[in-house]
């Protein structure tokens, strides 16, 4: 087996492929609540684009918008939707339909099967097959063209839907125009929220018909009422195409106007298409790779695909050329950058790391959008969908701040951003904005158990981590160390939660007792979504100074080594029910390690600091063959706006950033024969591991441009100025490269 394996794995896929032809949008779709492979849809849009456009399977306001076990399709749906326990908002849909016409969700329905479906980042297409239509779908950032090839009818139609809380739509027959906007969001409050929406046809209509909910609204033209929705229709020839060209805007009508005419001007669809393709393949063709099977190179492309969507563009360009968005703040048009769609409590692990490795100017704008997060609402958003939800705990923004500019990026406001992340540090704000528990916190150094604050543990070892952040970039910016050394002593909270007798984090009450009883595999309670097992590796920044707490490196490799080899018993009783994160770590076969899920994910790699990179090797490794493949049910988890999959691209690449701040990423052990980082300063990442198979996992030795190199991290900085890593793969693990004290990555216990 093991030879069949190696062989297979030297296969080099046939045809002349571009990289967006490796990607399935489909990877993570066959998703449901209690058990979750992805929990995705197919967004079909541009990198980080203001709107993306689904095919929806589900009810309207069900976060499970398309789900690959699906028969029907009710529509296709403009969506800003970063995760169906989100939802959606700027939302509304379009279907075709033959026959008898039923503008409702289910009475417009249609079967359509797989075997029908075309599925490209740029471009969708399907066959309905109860109305005998085929739909097809192209985008830019703001809008999108449709084009539906209907059969011989007097009876041919096409629905639009504004959705229910609050819309409008007027047809407008003179200009085969429709507009509208909908007002339908699931995480506020927003305010003076409207998604406008600007509808051109190619083909006068025959029947114009106008609805509040499904009952039809006299012989208006216009409604404005809880549900609108209208129709088109006119007669067909078999084979007949009719083209739609759909803008829309947070901002007015006008502007979904003139976004229309920048972004499609006289297009074809084809030509909308291929310049979809065409940014698809420039923006992937940032990394490159060779060797690798076709299920290896497709994972590959299809988690690249799913990490350069958010956070999504939330602003536009006004008729001065000039950069605006609405504000879900304050409600009004503000000049700058805005994005949405993103939570830090996910993402600054390793989707924030990957962009500024390959992307860095998309996230110097996201940098400029967060400085205008908090001049319009106060706070820097912890979970932005848009604006502040009440979800998740951390005050991780102070990582996703202080990484950016630490790596390097500049031309924007970090004073602003850096008094931002002191008022956050140290104030409870709205929803999940600030710190809750900051005045526990402040004061005893962590959040108590007793205190009716959920999940108190979590939020300690987050926060100091966060406070490390704050420190790092207090120093870069040569702030005075009155003020930045309270920052480096927080960042030493984690150890008051270490309970030396299980050697594993606890809940610690107001009085300085341990929380009693304590059951490690108890999820949630003191931690977020995990337990203890997941939750005692948070320790990003200082993992000598848990290597220490837990009585030396020795003991610590066993701790680690006994995620993977005990059962993956838990206890739900905090939730009462088995929640989809529980059930995904109980199916996956690797005892307690929780990959579905954020807090566990850089565990792997914490082997390098203890002398035993060889089980980084071999773990990384593991967990992509088996946890990952482009597929409808690809992933074990919730992917999370990119993270899951930054994880896997990362370790494909053979490295990780397990603490973002420190400017470095530790070693794995690379998935490819040959990859190449092209970075924005036109320096090369040039990755080669001829040896590489599937057998051959472990990492011999490294040299790095042309030096034999010893150490289990890679510097940020240096591998700005280009880079060759040779990597000498082998089939045994080299149990004495990298086990040296000077070989291991920073701690901030060990920084001199």
């Amino acid at each position: 087996m093991a030879a069949l394996s190696t062989s297979v794995f030297a296969q080099k896929p046939a045809g002349n492929l571009s990289p967006v032809d490796y990607i399935n949008p489909l990877m993570g779709t066959q998703s449901k609540p209690d058990l979750s492979n992805g929990n995705t849809y197919p967004a079909i849009a541009l990198p980080w684009g203001m709107n993306f456009w689904t095919p929806q399977t589900g009810k309207m306001g069900s976060g499970w918008q398309y789900t690959y076990d699906a028969d029907k399709i009710r529509g296709f749906k403009q969506t800003h939707q970063p995760s169906p326990w989100m939802n959606d908002y700027g939302q509304f849909a379009i279907m075709p339909m033959t026959g008898h016409l039923n503008v409702s969700q289910d009475g417009r329905q249609s079967w359509f099967s797989h075997k029908t479906e075309i599925v490209k980042p740029y471009y969708y297409s399907v066959y309905l097959a109860d109305h005998d239509v085929t739909t097809e779908i192209t985008t830019t950032e703001r809008t999108a063209q449709f084009r539906f090839t209907f059969p011989k009818s007097d009876s041919s139609f096409i629905v639009i839907d504004a959705f229910d809380k609050g819309s409008h739509i007027k047809i407008i027959p003179k200009e085969n125009k429709i507009v509208g906007y909908s007002t339908k969001f699931a995480s506020g409050p927003l305010k003076n929220f409207r998604n406008y929406f600007v509808i051109y046809v190619d083909k006068p209509f025959n029947l114009t018909r106008v609805y509040k909910d499904t009952v039809l609204a006299g012989d208006s033209l216009s409604v404005t009422t809880d549900h609108a929705l209208a129709a088109i229709g006119f007669k067909t020839t078999k084979g007949e195409k009719v083209g739609m060209r759909v803008s829309s805007s947070f901002i007015s009508l006008e502007q979904a106007e003139l976004s229309l005419q920048r972004e499609q001007g006289q297009d074809s669809f084809d030509v909308t298409k291929q310049k979809g393709r065409d940014t698809w393949n420039k923006t992937l063709s940032r990394v490159t790779v060779e060797g690798g099977n076709i299920d290896q190179i497709r994972t590959f492309y299809s988690c690249m695909y799913r990490m350069l969507f958010f956070p999504n563009k939330l602003y536009e360009i006004d008729k001065n050329n000039k950069i605006v968005h609405w504000s879900p703040y304050n409600g009004k048009t503000e000049p700058g950058y805005m994005f949405a769609g993103t939570g830090f409590w996910d993402t600054f692990r390793a989707l924030y790391p990957f962009l500024n490795l390959v992307y860095p100017s998309i996230n110097k704008e996201m940098q400029e959008g967060l400085i205008n997060d908090y001049k319009e609402g106060g706070w820097l958003p912890e979970w932005s969908s848009p604006g502040y939800s009440d979800v998740m705990v951390g005050n991780n923004s102070a990582s996703v701040v202080a990484e950016a500019y630490l790596k390097g990026l500049r031309g924007y406001d970090i004073s602003t951003l850096y008094q931002a992340l002191l008022h956050d540090a140290n104030n409870e704000g709205p929803r999940a904005a600030g710190r809750r528990g900051v005045e526990y916190y402040n004061k005893l150094g962590y959040v108590p158990y007793n205190v009716k604050i959920n999940e108190n543990a979590a939020r300690t070892l987050e926060y100091a981590y966060d406070d490390f952040a704050i420190y790092q970039l207090g120093k870069a910016l040569h702030r005075p160390a009155s003020e930045t050394d309270v920052y480096k002593k927080r960042s030493m909270n984690y150890r008051n939660l270490f309970d030396p007798s299980t050697g594993l984090m606890r809940g610690k009450n107001e009085d300085g007792t341990f929380q009693s009883p304590f059951n490690p595999f108890k999820w949630g309670d003191a931690f977020t979504e995990g337990n203890s097992w997941h939750y005692t590796w948070s320790v990003f920044h200082d993992v000598q100074g848990l290597i220490n707490l837990m009585g030396g490196k020795k003991q610590f490799v066993t701790k680690l080594d006994s995620v993977f080899s005990l059962p993956p018993t838990f206890d739900d009783s905090y939730y009462h029910f088995v929640i989809h994160e529980i059930r995904e770590m109980q199916i996956a076969g690797m005892g307690q390690y929780a990959h579905g899920n954020q807090p566990i994910q850089h565990m792997i790699y914490l082997y390098n600091y203890a002398g035993e990179p060889w089980k980084t090797q071999y773990w990384a490794r593991e967990t992509m063959n088996k946890l990952y493949k482009a597929t409808p049910d690809g992933y074990c988890g919730d992917e999370d706006n990119g993270q899951t999959s930054a994880w896997y691209v990362f370790s494909a690449m053979g490295f990780y950033p397990v603490c973002p701040a420190s400017g470095q990423y530790v070693l794995g052990a690379p998935l490819f024969s040959k990859m190449t980082i092209s970075l924005e300063n036109g320096k090369k990442i040039v990755i080669n591991a001829p040896k590489n198979s599937a057998s051959n996992k472990y990492l011999n030795s490294l040299n790095y441009n042309g030096k034999v190199y010893d150490n289990t991290w890679l510097s940020h900085s240096a591998l700005q100025q280009g880079a060759v890593l040779n990597f000498d793969m082998s089939a045994t693990p080299n149990k004495q490269r990298g086990t040296k004290a000077e070989d291991v990555p920073y701690s901030l216990s060990t920084d001199k």
